[in-house]
């Protein structure tokens, strides 16, 4: 069904699209746009706003390339299986994506941690206090996990590529003949 592969594909692709370029876009803009703020309150404030208004397009992004590569590992099973080195790309592929989910969610934990204490609302600030990590150590993680997303979800963009390479019919013909000649 190619309409569906495509379909798949698109998602795939504009899913992890946005998922790259909204974490690049919060390490190399947003943040630093916000560092330019007053006060340490002021600057958390303006992140974290910011995060907070990125993190439902952010959900939906990546829920639209896990369902994509989902549709399309099913759809490719069978070359998955049988020619050589799509099942290796495929396996690194799946494990850069967990890894990337889990610095997502591991960031926006330590998002909401800092969005909590910097706001205004007493309430809210209460919460922030039964975290057990502190703010400060909260910032200090987000300023490396914040390079880890981008750097995550571009290895998949990169085997991305690796994998549109190995849909072309002439590798996928030799990639079978190897695969039969090695069992």
């Amino acid at each position: 069904m190619p309409e569906r592969d495509t379909i798949m594909r698109e998602l795939h692709d504009l899913g992890l699209a946005a998922w790259f370029g909204g974490s690049m876009m919060g390490a190399v803009g947003l943040n630093p746009a916000a560092e330019e703020q007053g006060t340490e309150v002021d600057k958390a404030r303006v992140a974290s706003s910011g995060w907070a208004k990125w993190t439902p397009v952010n959900a939906a992004a990546i829920a639209a390339h896990l369902v994509g590569a989902a549709g399309l590992a099913v759809a490719n099973r069978r070359r998955i299986a049988g020619q050589k080195g799509v099942l290796a790309s495929t396996l690194a592929k799946t494990a850069l994506t967990g890894a990337a989910l889990g610095a997502t969610a591991y960031a926006r934990t330590l998002g909401k941690k800092i969005e909590l204490a910097s706001s205004p609302e007493q309430e809210k600030a209460k919460k922030a206090e039964k975290h057990p990590i502190s703010v400060e150590s909260a910032q200090g993680q987000l300023r490396i996990v914040k390079w880890a997303i981008p750097a995550l979800t571009g290895g998949i963009e990169v085997l991305n590529s690796l994998q549109g390479e190995q849909q072309r019919p002439s590798r996928q013909i030799w990639g079978s003949l190897r695969r039969l000649a090695s069992a």
